[in-house]
C-alpha cells in the first residue's frame, strides 16, 4: 500500500473561516482518498494570543505565531490559507506569491480591483496555482444546473436573475467595524456578497461584458466600537460614525453571448438570513436554486411530464455529492462545499494545473464590481475589463 504524501499547511488568521479551512484540509483523506495526501497542519498566524492558543489546542496546528511572514518562511509549509480581513489580503497574497507558496484566499480577493490586479500579477510572475473561495460553485445542484446550461438543454439562454439577501448587518446598533469603512473593506455588498453571485452567473452562463448599477446605504451611522473590537458581535461605544459603503446594490448586466441579467444584494434585510438565489432562463427551459435549500434544484424543461417546475433532489452523479452522502434526501452542508474547494486546491498544487477557482476568476468578479462602481458615479453603462490569465469559469469540472 502506498503511503500518502504529506502536504504542509500554513494558516493566516484563525477566525471562523480559518477554522473552516482547517476542518476542510483534515477531511480530505476521508472524502478524497484518491488524492493520496495527508494534510499536516504546520503553523498558524494570528496577532491575537487567544486565537493562537486555539490554533494549537483546538485545531491541531503544531505551533502558532503572531507574524504571518513566519508562515511563509517555513520550509515545511507547502500551501497557505489566507483568511484575514479584506484590507490585509493584498499584502499577504503578494508576499505568498513572492515566497512561491500556493495559496487559497477568501473573497473578496482585495478591497478594490487594483488590489486584485496586484495579486493576479504577482501570481502570474510566480507561476503558482491558487484558489479563491467561490464555494457556491461546488454545490452539486449548481453542477447539475451548469450541465443543463452548457449542454444546451435549456436552449438559448435569454436572461439570468440573482439575489443575495442577508440580515447580518440589519441591527443599527451593531458596531461600526472595518466592514463599513471604505479604506479597509472597499465596497460593501458589491464585493462581499455580489461577487459570489456574479461568479456563479459567469460560471453557468459565460462572461459578463457590461453593467449598470445603483446602490444605497440605509443605515448611515453606527456606534463606534470599543478599543480592539474587530467583529460585528462585540460591544460598541455611544459615539457614532459614518457608514462609508453600501448596504444595498442592484445591477443590470449583459453577457458576452447576448443574454441579459439582473442581480441585487443587501446586508440589512429583515427576514432573509442567507437567501442567495440564482435563476437561469432559456428558450427551452429554466433552472432555479436557493442556497438555503442547498440540495434542491428546480427544473422546468420542454418535454418533461410535469408542466412547470420539478424539484430535483441532488443525488450521486451530481457533482461530488456521492463523496458525502449515499442517496438523495440526505443533505450535504456548507462545510462540505469547502472540503470540495480544499480538494480542488490541493489537486491543483499536486498536478501543477489550475483546477480550483483562480485569482484570475477573483479578478474577473472584481472587474465587474469596478465597472458597477463606475456606474454609481455617472449612472451609465460601463464595459467590464477583460482578464487575461488562468480563468476556470469556462473549464470543464475537474476530475479529482
Amino acid at each position: 500500500m502506498t503511503e500518502p504524501e504529506t502536504i504542509g499547511v500554513g494558516l493566516v488568521s484563525v477566525g471562523w473561516m480559518g477554522r473552516l479551512h482547517s476542518r476542510a484540509y483534515r477531511a480530505l483523506p476521508d472524502h478524497f482518498p484518491e488524492l493520496g495526501v495527508r494534510p499536516r497542519l504546520v503553523v498558524a498566524a494570528d496577532p491575537v494570543p487567544e486565537a493562537r492558543d486555539q490554533a494549537v489546542g483546538r485545531l491541531g496546528y503544531e505551533r502558532a505565531v503572531a507574524d504571518f511572514h513566519e508562515v511563509l518562511a517555513d520550509p515545511a509549509v507547502d500551501v497557505v490559507s489566507i483568511c484575514s480581513p479584506n484590507f490585509l489580503h493584498r499584502e499577504m497574497a503578494v508576499a505568498a506569491a513572492e515566497a512561491g507558496k500556493p495559496f487559497w484566499i477568501e473573497k473578496p480577493m482585495g478591497r478594490y480591483a487594483s488590489d486584485s490586479r496586484a495579486i493576479h500579477e504577482a501570481v502570474e510572475r510566480a507561476g503558482i496555482v491558487t484558489s479563491v473561495g467561490f464555494n457556491y460553485r461546488h454545490a452539486p445542484a449548481i453542477q447539475r444546473a451548469r450541465d443543463l446550461v452548457r449542454s444546451g438543454r435549456l436552449g438559448r439562454i435569454t436572461n439570468v436573475r440573482g439575489s443575495l439577501l442577508a440580515d447580518y448587518s440589519s441591527d443599527p446598533a451593531a458596531p461600526l467595524t472595518w466592514r463599513f469603512e471604505r479604506e479597509r473593506a472597499g465596497s460593501g455588498v458589491l464585493g462581499d456578497l455580489l461577487s459570489h453571485g456574479l461568479d456563479l452567473a459567469q460560471y453557468l452562463v459565460g462572461r459578463i461584458a457590461s453593467v449598470t448599477a445603483l446602490a444605497e446605504t440605509f443605515i448611515e451611522t453606527r456606534p463606534k466600537p470599543g478599543a480592539g473590537i474587530v467583529d460585528r458581535s462585540a460591544a460598541a461605544t455611544g459615539e457614532h460614525g459614518a457608514v462609508e459603503n453600501e448596504d444595498y446594490a442592484a445591477l443590470l448586466f449583459r453577457f458576452e453571448g447576448g443574454a441579459v441579467g439582473t442581480m441585487d444584494s443587501s446586508r440589512v434585510m429583515r427576514g432573509p438570513h442567507a437567501e442567495y438565489t440564482l435563476e437561469v432562463y432559456g428558450t427551452r427551459g429554466s433552472v432555479r436554486w436557493d442556497f438555503q435549500r442547498l440540495n434542491e434544484l428546480e427544473v422546468a424543461l420542454d418535454g418533461q411530464e410535469v408542466d412547470g417546475y420539478v424539484t430535483h433532489l441532488v443525488a450521486p452523479g451530481d457533482g461530488h455529492f456521492a463523496r458525502f452522502q449515499p442517496g438523495a434526501g440526505t443533505a450535504m452542508g456548507y462545510d462540505d462545499l469547502k472540503t470540495i474547494e480544499a480538494a480542488q486546491f490541493v489537486a491543483s498544487v499536486l498536478r501543477g494545473e489550475q483546477l480550483a477557482p483562480s485569482v484570475a476568476d477573483g479578478l474577473a468578479a472584481a472587474s465587474i464590481v469596478e465597472a458597477a462602481e463606475a456606474s454609481l458615479v455617472d449612472g451609465a453603462w460601463h464595459d467590464v475589463a477583460r482578464v487575461d490569465g488562468r480563468l476556470t469559469t469556462d473549464a470543464a469540472a475537474p476530475v479529482l
